[in-house]
């Protein structure tokens, strides 16, 4: 059989690059709404980050690392921190919606930028789901403290963990769909009251823990040795999902050059210091063996430790807050991304079709939504965790190349921030991601595999002919 396009021009579709004027006019031209300040992106990105894992995530981190999950927790925040800068200087020069995955088209080519963006779909749009998986976890603690009663498994539990559908989970996608069809302003507003009360409650969290604090629980610090403190980073590295969110609203930033680097740092040195704090106030209030894999470490951590429930009850109210505001701007940034890949002509028109009135893309946001509840509904939290972090680590080692590229192809682009020791710095941040890559277990590269070969399958059948690039060629 012949091949779909000839040898030279199927190589060339591959490799075609959108040019950085292109990128940067698009975002000038662009029909969303610049509405949102610094103030508002670091929410953002504090909101789609603070919550999936030290609400979570923990629980699983603490049997595979022991104490050591606060190491854990740094081990994932310096991986996070290499490629955050390289966020910083790409999300300056390239104010675009499509964060990494238009990175990648300036530099690599069409075809790893189709993979970078597939790999967004798995890190935004699956960790949405498993994050409201969580959110249900903690409502059926707070119905438990409160009313001693809880909702059945059968209704909040996905198939393989004793149920039949999630419904919680469910619940949580759609109040956040409902809040981004309003537009991206009042989103904002919506999020920056929930970061705060999640904030509190964490503050309150340590507060409380560090009165049972005991240097006992400390050892020994490494039971599991240097390779479950890996594993545990390896893990928790999902709880740092989202720092870029402040990227995906390139287009709606008032002043992106300035503050989307600003905020994409800020937000990352908050959740680190609040990460480290929360751990160490965990582990060192109760036995980390005691910890079990619960889905509800702190409020377990409370309950554990005090006789009183209330305050237990209290941090479930938080996680319930925290875990809606994670799932509301991880959402808003898959439905950006899709926006630009939409606008690109990779996936269907219809998602990047924006409201005249709100300035939403509202088809796009209906259709991300409806994927992540069923995703929510039906699949369990542990393997959606792990799916997640390889597709955000192999995105983020893709940003950390596309500095390194432009730094050699347009060193003499205006940057509002560059990314410090490069190329040293990037380099890290590639070799640092490759090492959280290969210690998820093989299950996970199974999934990535297949995910991957999916994406390959709907782009030849689709994106490679449709591209605005391959219309102009």
């Amino acid at each position: 059989m012949k091949s779909v396009l000839p040898e030279p021009g199927l190589r060339a579709a591959l490799l075609r690059r959108k040019p950085v004027a292109d990128l940067v006019a698009d975002a000038d031209h662009g029909r969303l709404k610049r509405s949102l300040g610094l103030g508002q992106l670091t929410m953002l990105s504090i909101g789609a980050t603070l919550g999936s894992g030290i609400f979570v995530v923990l629980g699983e981190a603490v049997p595979v690392a022991g104490p050591a999950v606060v190491l854990s927790f740094v081990l994932a925040g310096v991986t996070a921190l290499f490629s955050a800068l390289s966020y910083a200087e790409l999300a300056g020069m390239i104010p675009l919606s499509g964060s990494s995955y238009s990175y990648a088209y300036a530099t690599l080519g069409e075809i790893v930028a189709w993979i970078c963006g597939w790999c967004l779909v798995l890190e935004y749009g699956v960790s949405v789901a498993s994050v409201a998986v969580g959110w249900g976890q903690y409502l059926n603690e707070l119905l438990h403290l409160a009313f001693g009663v809880a909702i059945p498994d059968a209704l909040s539990q996905p198939p393989g963990e004793g149920g039949l559908v999630n419904v919680p989970a469910i619940l949580v996608v759609v109040l956040a769909m409902v809040l981004l069809l309003s537009g991206a302003k009042e989103s904002a507003r919506a999020n920056a009251i929930m970061v705060t009360v999640k904030i509190a409650t964490l503050v309150m969290f340590c507060a409380i823990a560090f009165t049972a604090v005991q240097a006992k629980k400390f050892t020994p610090f490494l039971p599991l040795g240097l390779a479950g403190m890996s594993a545990g980073g390896a893990k928790l590295f999902f709880s740092y999902i989202g720092f870029d969110a402040a990227s995906t609203a390139g287009e709606e930033a008032r002043n992106p050059q300035r503050d989307l680097p600003r905020a994409i740092l800020l937000s990352l040195a908050i959740v680190t210091v609040l990460y480290c704090l929360v751990a160490f106030a965990a582990v060192g209030a109760l036995p980390w063996q005691q910890f079990g894999d619960q889905q509800a470490a702190l409020s377990h951590v409370l309950t554990s430790v005090l006789d009183n429930k209330f305050w237990a009850g209290v941090l479930a109210v938080g996680a319930i807050v925290a875990i809606s505001s994670v799932v509301l701007t991880v959402l808003y940034g898959q439905t950006r991304i899709l926006y630009a890949m939409s606008r690109d002509g990779l996936v269907p028109k219809a998602l990047s079709t924006v409201h005249p009135k709100t300035g939403v893309p509202r088809t796009n946001t209906l259709v991300v939504s409806g994927f992540v509840a069923v995703l929510a509904a039906f699949i369990p939290l542990g393997k959606l965790a792990d799916a997640t972090s390889i597709g955000t680590l192999f995105a983020f080692g893709l940003v950390n190349i596309a500095v390194l590229i432009l730094r050699k192809r347009r060193p003499g682009d205006a940057r509002s921030f560059r990314v410090p020791f490069s190329p040293v710095t990037p380099i890290l941040g590639v070799l640092c991601c490759a090492y959280m890559m290969f210690s998820l277990d093989g299950a996970t590269w199974v999934v990535f595999g297949a995910w991957m070969a999916l994406g390959l399958v709907l782009y030849f059948a689709y994106g490679i002919r449709r591209s605005r690039l391959a219309v102009r060629s």
